[in-house]
């Protein structure tokens, strides 16, 4: 665990124009003490791979819900390696279904949050689970 707050970057990838739930969980994790940088709508790859690296975050959350995910979060995932951001956690939030988790996974999304999961459950995953970094 870090010393200083864990860092997270929320992110809405793709032509997704609905971030409510990103805008509540970015929220929520300051509430829970975490510091928390938004990203805002319809952000490409490589913006979200941009900034994660100029944050220096611990944490990027990606929130989709436009059915975009297969092809746009493994692309991410493959853009943090190439920034050497491999011990940075990946999340992904948002309408995801239960049978493309595996291949998500596999791309590099170490867990994903379906509808329902509450703010906390978010936190203690992150708590428990981020990569200690310099």
């Amino acid at each position: 665990m870090p010393d200083r707050p864990i860092k997270v970057l929320i992110a809405k990838p793709g032509l997704d124009g609905h971030d409510r739930g990103a805008k509540v969980l970015a929220r929520g994790l300051r509430d829970e003490g975490f510091e928390v940088v938004y990203t805002g709508l319809r952000q490409t790859p490589e913006m979200i791979a941009t900034a994660a690296l100029q944050e220096d975050v611990d944490v990027v959350g990606l929130s989709i819900l436009s059915g975009a995910h297969m092809t746009l979060l493994p692309r991410i995932c493959r853009l943090l390696q190439e920034e050497h951001l491999d011990d940075v956690l990946v999340t992904a939030g948002g309408i995801i279904p239960d049978d493309d988790v595996p291949a998500l996974k596999e791309a590099g999304v170490d867990e994903v949050f379906g509808p329902g999961t509450t703010i906390r459950e978010v936190a203690d995953y992150l708590r428990a689970n981020v990569h200690p970094r310099d």
